[in-house]
């Protein structure tokens, strides 16, 4: 595992990104914390062009709610931009 993903893991807590890892799957979400062997991400909220419910629609408690990234997995990580997402 490169000591970078995991660096850069930690230093974007809060932040969007694109995960691309080697058997070519594509996760994208917010990161929500980092431990010494996965990344933890919640999902991206959903737009609401309406203007009803964003982003409060989906709360903000999500407890276990997201899903783990082995960080030895990662075969590469993109920060997204705000208007991406």
């Amino acid at each position: 595992m490169p000591a970078s993903y995991y660096d850069m893991c930690r230093k974007g807590v809060g932040k969007a990104v694109e995960i691309r890892t080697h058997d070519g799957r594509i996760h994208r979400g917010i990161i929500h914390r980092v431990d010494n062997r996965m990344v933890y991400l919640r999902p991206l909220p959903q737009r609401n062009y309406g203007g009803y419910g964003y982003p409060w629609g989906w709360g903000w408690g999500w407890g276990g709610f997201g899903f783990g990234v082995a960080l030895g997995a990662i075969a590469g990580l993109a920060f997204l931009p705000f208007f991406f997402w």
